[in-house]
């Protein structure tokens, strides 16, 4: 049964959606289900999902792999150090956070993986930071039940990408075949509030957008709010059974606004909170501009192209001291004067007007 809430009765509600139908072979129950995804990303840029075919089991033991890597002393952590990587891979400290003018108690660390490419990969070895292999802990079981996760949820982000093809009349594949190498990224996160701070409607983890084309998030514990259509924070329920998807910067772009990347934030409710965000992204390469099909005749397209990689290493430099430094470093060494590296995310504009 698809379980959608009629959001039309309140606004602040968000759509649980049955994906069951994306293995089901059935053309009518898929358009049916492109038609409910297609409407809940218009409506709130956000919505969640249930019998999406991960198993509880997986997702479980992801989480325990993670508590036991952050369990861990931090010098054995520092290991694999995401700034003493050869690409953007590895464990991310409570001190590696980005320099945002708001006024947040940010406190968090990570572990950033992506497509776990071989070490000869042309595009690693040409000095691509966001593609490469992973930079993995030595850990019993660590490596194999984070990769395999990986691949399913890569898997179903992938799908849903296709259902929006579907619901947007585009043809089969635009977006889907400018997936094959892609620059997606899972993060597994750690927030830790700090013992100090006793206010648990403070914010840990600013608000802001999401870089890439979809988000899928997993998480067990409260405290992650999206920015309504109508500018009001609204908290996302928690249901182990479901994922949270919300709309990126990518794909903002590519539907010309029709699909506008959603605003988020999480709260520090509780000493400690894991979370799972999986980005779906497209090629490196890949020029992001709107689909002529969703340009309306006689108007010019709302977004200027960009290549899908350089807007993520943009605001990776935005968000990572150690690449801020890395390229401050590498124009010193060539002999150029650095523009400032006070990076604004163009698709956050929204948020200046919030408070």
């Amino acid at each position: 049964m698809t379980l959608f809430s009629d959001i039309r009765q309140d606004e602040h509600v968000l759509p649980l959606i049955s994906v069951a139908a994306l293995r089901s072979g059935d053309e009518i129950e898929t358009d049916k289900l492109a038609s409910q995804i297609g409407t809940a990303c218009e409506r709130h840029g956000f919505f969640r999902i249930c019998d999406h075919g991960i198993s509880l089991d997986l997702i479980d033991a992801v989480y325990a792999a993670a508590e036991e890597f952050f369990a861990l002393p931090q010098n054995i952590k520092m290991r694999t150090y995401i700034g003493a990587s050869p690409n953007h891979r590895g464990y991310v400290p409570f001190t590696e956070k980005g320099d945002y003018p708001d006024e947040v108690h940010r406190s968090y660390e990570a572990f950033d993986l992506g497509m776990d490419l071989p070490a000869d990969d042309p595009d690693f070895l040409s000095g691509i930071r966001v593609l490469g292999p992973n930079n993995w802990p030595e850990l019993d079981g660590f490596r194999e039940t984070i990769d395999r996760y990986y691949t399913e949820v890569a898997c179903l982000g992938r799908m849903i990408c296709a259902l929006l093809e579907r619901y947007l009349d585009l043809p089969q594949g635009a977006m889907t075949e400018k997936m094959t190498k892609p620059v997606s990224q899972l993060r597994l996160l750690h927030y830790v509030r700090k013992a100090s701070l006793t206010d648990t409607k403070s914010v840990n983890m600013g608000a802001h957008t999401d870089y890439e084309c979809l988000t899928l998030l997993h998480t067990r514990n409260k405290g992650l709010q999206i920015l309504s259509q109508d500018d009001v924070w609204i908290d996302v329920p928690v249901n182990p059974a479901a994922l949270v998807v919300n709309i990126g910067d990518m794909m903002e772009a590519w539907t010309n606004g029709r699909l506008r990347s959603t605003p988020h934030r999480v709260l520090n409710l509780r000493p400690e909170r894991f979370s799972l965000p999986y980005f779906v992204a497209a090629n490196h390469d890949t020029i992001i501009e709107p689909f002529a099909q969703l340009v309306p005749d006689g108007s010019a397209p709302r977004y200027a192209p960009f290549a899908a990689g350089a807007h993520l290493e943009r605001m990776l430099i935005r968000d990572f001291p150690y690449l801020k430094a890395l390229m401050a470093k590498k124009d010193e060494d060539d002999g150029q004067t650095s523009p400032s590296l006070q990076i604004e995310n163009p698709f956050e504009q929204r948020l200046k007007t919030i408070t």
